[in-house]
């Protein structure tokens, strides 16, 4: 544990390692508490694109965790970043809610429903089908097709629900096309959590609850990792990759009980 505790930093995913839904988890405001008293780096990392990291700010301080907006990154951010590192000034076609289509203007790229050159999918609830022919016809005239994050399912309130990796799926098979996904397991969206804390890859820890997006991500981009069982994974999960985590804890809050 004093390995973990000695880290520079800390890039922490977010559903089933801080909350569930609108639930903090135990141990969690300990964790974070610590974390800025110990004058800790750290940034809180979602392969959601639905909501900005102000909004991300608002339902934390809603749970009562102080966390300022920049101490987040989401898989919109790392999808604006990406489009606009291949292709700045491009624009796009989006199936997304808000913060998608803001993170993308925010790096000068715009929307376009008549020649775009990305079509971009990320979680919405205003999925429909057209808007998935609209998408279909734009990939087959040649716009190249792109997921904020690639997960097939993602955790609600009312459960199990489609993420971004079901949405987009119509859209591969009609156009015989594979997406590009930015978000977990892409290293690319841990080395941007890295350039925004400063950090070099062997002073961070990064802490997950899925094997197959979290751990392998970390483990990709040469950073400790740390396996949390107040997500999705348990014990007997592990079993089933051939990769482990560095560490395995119950919560955030074994590292500084």
């Amino acid at each position: 544990m004093e390995n973990i505790r000695n880290k520079v930093g800390f890039i922490c995913d977010m559903d089933g390692v801080i909350y569930h839904g609108n639930r903090i988890l135990d141990g969690v405001a300990d964790f974070v508490n610590w974390m800025i008293d110990n004058d800790k780096k750290f940034v809180f990392l979602t392969n959601s694109p639905e909501k900005t990291p102000h909004e991300l700010s608002m339902k934390l301080e809603r749970m009562g965790l102080t966390v300022p907006a920049g101490n987040f990154y989401t898989s919109a951010m790392a999808t604006a970043a990406f489009l606009h590192s291949q292709a700045p000034g491009c624009t796009a076609y989006v199936i997304g809610e808000a913060a998608l289509s803001k993170a993308l203007y925010d790096v000068g790229i715009y929307m376009n429903d008549v020649n775009p050159d990305y079509v971009v999918v990320g979680e919405t609830r205003t999925y429909s089908f057209e808007k998935i022919e609209k998408a279909i016809e734009l990939v087959n005239k040649g716009a190249k097709l792109i997921g904020t994050n690639p997960d097939i399912t993602g955790p609600t309130e009312r459960g199990v629900m489609p993420a971004t990796g079901s949405l987009i799926a119509p859209i591969e098979i009609a156009t015989g096309k594979k997406a590009y996904f930015v978000g977990k397991p892409n290293p690319l969206m841990l080395r941007h959590g890295l350039k925004k804390l400063g950090c070099h890859s062997e002073e961070i820890a990064f802490i997950g609850d899925r094997m197959d997006t979290d751990i392998i991500a970390g483990i990709e981009s040469n950073v400790d990792t740390v396996l949390v069982l107040s997500g999705v994974s348990t014990r007997e999960t592990i079993d089933r990759f051939p990769y482990r985590p560095k560490y395995v804890l119950n919560d955030v809050g074994d590292i500084v009980r």
